[in-house]
């Protein structure tokens, strides 16, 4: 265990997080203690969706008056949620029972000790959520948080500009042939999290990946380089357009909703905002999963797992409401407030079907999608990603020589 801990603290160093001593939950070697606490709990999360999450608190306080939730709002930022909840969580503090985690936070927070393994006592039936969103709440073969939201990349299309949907990737590139005078294909290729995301996809998409279930780099497999090499030579050749390289999700939208360009790649939000009044594309949208090098493409998972802190005192009031949060009812909520559930089912719903017509689409994303890998050291991990795609896109650097000195980056990620 000394020569693990060793490691574990070199790598976590690089993200900025210290890790906490050597503790009972360690890779889920034992089971938690104190879970059979009962009372009220505080539950905190980014300000962004917490209206999501609202009326499902007011529900459950309703039913159970002396188990109270207390909603806490963090910052809207990514960062600034998670600088709290380390601060937190460092400190030992019991003040939060239960955290929204950025999905890509969780092995992380794991790693730290800071989560309470959902095993024994606390173990939690996933049968019926989306196989992908299981395993982004897992680390070291343990299940650490219950997935409450999720998130999938969809492939958009300006039906008067692009009318056949694309089953490949090479259906894109053909389509853009015939695109003239303006933008084809837009989707984020700035220097941030969604560079990370959409090479990722490629990769994946051709057979490929970021790493292995080990946390090896694959980046320099025959499949990973071609899945960079298309997306470089989709960027140069203009079947990708010139301005994804500084877009976000948000130009994206722009770009999609305003017209000016034929196709975009984006999170669900976007059908919302090109169906509403003054949206160019308002009655002519459609969307489709993406697409990879022979068919269906993987989409990079988003969403929160919910996390037990390790240290709460009402543990088995927390599940309890994490699980009410996972129920069909709260789940269905979150489908008609375009928060993508975790619970496959809602799907398939006839009624969810007609009033989001994107729906069967995403659940074939979400059913192909994959998380991002689950690093204790992701946020370096995934600037190594960003600073060598990126060289590749803009600065005339080889996908080979790109793949290789992303490796030893993401190498050195792990100490």
């Amino acid at each position: 265990m000394a020569l693990q801990h060793k490691k574990l603290l070199a790598v976590l160093a690089v993200s900025g997080l210290t890790l906490a001593a050597c503790s009972e939950t360690e890779e889920g070697g034992q089971a938690a203690q104190n879970t059979d606490g009962r009372g009220e709990i505080t539950f905190a999360m980014g300000k962004n969706d917490t209206d999501k999450l609202r009326p499902i608190i007011d529900k459950w306080n309703e039913e159970h008056p002396d188990e109270k939730v207390n909603l806490q709002e963090l910052a809207g930022e990514a960062d600034a949620q998670r600088d709290t909840l380390v601060q937190s969580l460092q400190a030992g503090s019991s003040d939060i029972d239960v955290m929204a985690l950025d999905v890509v936070w969780t092995a992380q927070f794991a790693a730290n000790g800071w989560l309470t393994p959902l095993t024994g006592d606390m173990q939690v039936d996933t049968e019926a959520l989306l196989p992908a969103t299981v395993k982004s709440a897992t680390y070291n073969d343990t299940l650490y948080a219950l997935p409450q939201n999720t998130n999938g990349q969809l492939l958009y299309r300006n039906t008067d500009m692009v009318k056949e949907e694309p089953q490949k990737w090479d259906d894109v590139v053909e389509a853009c042939k015939k695109v003239e005078n303006q933008d084809c294909l837009t989707t984020q290729l700035r220097q941030y999290e969604g560079l990370t995301v959409n090479t990722a996809g490629f990769m994946a998409g051709w057979g490929g990946g970021l790493t292995d279930d080990k946390l090896q780099p694959t980046v320099t497999s025959k499949e990973s380089r071609e899945g960079l090499q298309a997306l470089v030579d989709a960027y140069k050749d203009g079947t990708i357009s010139s301005a994804s390289t500084g877009a976000s999700e948000e130009e994206t939208n722009l770009a999609f909703t305003q017209g000016d360009t034929a196709m975009a790649i984006n999170w669900p939000y976007m059908y919302a905002t090109s169906e509403e009044e003054g949206s160019a594309v308002k009655g002519k949208v459609e969307v489709s999963p993406l697409v990879g090098k022979d068919g269906v493409g993987v989409s990079t998972l988003g969403g929160y797992n919910n996390g037990i802190n390790v240290n709460s005192e009402h543990k088995a009031t927390a599940l309890d409401f994490m699980k009410f949060i996972i129920n069909e009812d709260n789940q269905r909520s979150f489908a008609e407030a375009s928060f993508p559930p975790v619970l496959a089912s809602i799907y398939d719903e006839a009624a969810i079907q007609e009033q989001f017509p994107y729906m069967e689409a995403l659940k074939i994303s979400l059913e192909n999608a994959q998380p991002r890998p689950a690093s204790p050291t992701y946020d370096a991990l995934s600037k190594a990603v960003q600073d060598n795609a990126y060289a590749a896109l803009t600065a005339g650097m080889s996908v080979d020589d790109a793949t290789t000195e992303m490796e030893k980056a993401i190498q050195n990620t792990q100490g």
